[in-house]
């Protein structure tokens, strides 16, 4: 499991939403994004879905999993 607590873009609210990651100031999982990647959505259709998350939130995300991917 990857730790996201050294991404800017996603906050742990302790005590709600079950301590999910969330996107910084959003009630979407980080979980929902990759969700959606994998069942073939786009990043455009996953912001047109969620619009409170950014394009770049959705970009930090992906770019620390691809940097944790690489190192591990």
């Amino acid at each position: 499991m990857l730790d996201w607590s050294q991404c800017p873009a996603v906050e742990r609210i302790p005590g709600k939403f079950s301590g999910a990651w969330l996107f910084m100031g959003t009630r979407v999982p980080v979980k929902a994004l990759f969700e959606n990647l994998e069942g073939g959505a786009t990043v455009a259709e996953f912001l047109e879905w969620f619009p409170g998350v950014t394009r770049d939130q959705v970009e930090a995300v992906l770019e620390h999993a691809q940097r944790r991917l690489v190192d591990a």
